[in-house]
């Protein structure tokens, strides 16, 4: 074999007929041509191991599960993020979109709607829109060809709801087909494909409703079992009314108060001045022994809306407040959460100004009532109707429910100057920071005397 047939072998790629003729070589009379060529052949062997190897590793890469992290900014204990929009005509738009788990169904702005090119249809009650093709948070495209529609406000707005950071939310029935990993402590949102995720923390049994991503989460409260949601969309949590009513009369010493304030002022319905809240002193939440958690008083009614939705027997949510020391995480394929630690910080969610407020179309703050404090007006100034304009000095128009509510909390004692509105005139008024649904002093007295004994 001559070193031209050789070359032409190894340059074909035939290396294994290349080095098997090669031995036919005759090393007297070719020695030193025999060696240089041996060397090439090695050259060569290493080069298709290392191809191989590369090819093997980019096979791999290739399907490797994708994931992503992302911002996220807490708005009213409410999961706000960034996230792209495909507009019919392939442009994409970024908006503020609200990470909603407890809800079905995918809601937008008509604003949003109408700049990404949606056909919106309305009656007198809703309107509707298909769907956009997909949303992308971070690098992770996330179609929507589950969703059916979009649901839209009937009169036209900058955001999905009034008081709302956001132009439209993620529903669990996107949300279900991914790994999701809410790190409150550290203020990031994760999302990936299935299996992408390592979770940390303890982990506890999901029920998953198929048909749309709801989760509920096998509990026990008062040594008895129970199923509690879980609704990281929400601000505060809910229980029946039954239960409610079972566990005021056991524990009357439970701090409770009447009039949604701070968390509980959800989006400002007249229904919120009459809820009725309670600080439980402890839930096993799988298993997780939570304690000192606010509850808000479920109608009937509503408890029968959660439970269709859930699709299993239910006795209210357990929202955001409760659980933003942890980092959550939701491995939807196995049907089970994560629960992982990451501080031990006790919120002052109730040390705030006693208002009830409802944030309107055009950005401001209807007050629509005042909890009592220890059974008296906390701001006997004030009157329903009235708006809110300012606090120190802070103008409130076109703030977020969350933003206002900053405004509006402290210390226990603490003073804040407050402009309001009646009838077109607007006043000051000088109101104290007051310590909602805590322990009375008799109650923290007797505590402690029986920690003494």
């Amino acid at each position: 074999m001559s070193v031209e047939l050789f070359r032409r072998e190894t340059q074909t790629g035939d290396y294994t007929r290349a080095l098997a003729n090669l031995r036919t070589l005759r090393v007297s009379s070719f020695h030193s041509r025999y060696n240089r060529l041996m060397r090439l052949a090695r050259l060569l062997q290493i080069a298709v191991l290392a191809s191989a190897a590369v090819g093997q590793s980019t096979s791999k890469q290739a399907f490797e599960p994708k994931f992503d992290t992302v911002p996220m900014m807490l708005d009213h204990n409410r999961v706000v993020i960034d996230v792209d929009v495909t507009a019919s005509n392939g442009a994409t738009q970024r908006v503020h979109a609200w990470m909603d788990n407890g809800n079905a169904d995918l809601e937008m702005s008509r604003r949003l709607a109408a700049s990404i090119g949606l056909t919106v249809t309305c009656d007198d009650k809703t309107c509707s829109a298909p769907p956009p093709a997909a949303i992308t948070i971070g690098t992770m495209n996330l179609p929507l060809t589950n969703v059916r529609e979009v649901k839209l406000p009937v009169k036209s707005s900058s955001v999905m709801a009034p008081g709302v950071n956001a132009e439209m939310n993620i529903p669990s029935t996107v949300l279900r087909n991914y790994d999701v990993l809410i790190n409150f402590p550290e203020h990031k949102f994760t999302i990936g494909e299935p299996g992408s995720l390592k979770f940390n923390g303890v982990k506890s049994k999901m029920l998953v409703n198929p048909s749309n991503g709801i989760i509920e989460i096998p509990s026990e409260i008062d040594n008895k079992r129970y199923n509690l949601g879980l609704d990281l969309g929400s601000s505060i949590s809910f229980l029946s009314g039954e239960l409610f009513d079972k566990l005021s009369a056991a524990h009357a010493n439970w701090p409770h108060m009447t009039g949604a304030i701070g968390p509980a002022n959800m989006l400002g319905a007249d229904v919120e001045t009459k809820w009725r809240l309670l600080r439980m002193e402890r839930v096993q939440y799988g298993p997780l022994f939570l304690s000192g958690i606010p509850i808000v008083s479920l109608p009937q009614d509503t408890l029968d809306f959660f439970e269709k939705r859930a699709g299993v027997s239910t006795v209210g949510t357990l929202g955001s407040e409760a659980l933003l020391n942890y980092r959550v995480g939701l491995d939807y394929a196995h049907s089970t959460a994560y629960f992982d630690i990451g501080r031990t910080f006790n919120f002052p969610d109730f040390d705030v100004i006693g208002l009830i407020l409802r944030p309107e179309d055009d950005g401001r703050f209807t007050i629509i009532g005042a909890a009592d404090f220890q059974g008296k007006a906390s701001v006997p100034e004030v009157q329903a109707g009235d708006h809110l304009v300012a606090v120190d000095g802070s103008l409130v128009q076109g703030s977020t429910m969350g933003q206002v509510w900053s405004m509006l909390g402290g210390a226990p004692g603490q003073e804040r100057m407050l402009v309001v509105e009646r009838g077109g005139k607007q006043f000051r008024v000088s109101a104290r920071v007051q310590h909602f649904l805590g322990e009375s002093e008799d109650d923290s007295d007797s505590k402690k005397k029986s920690r003494r004994n």
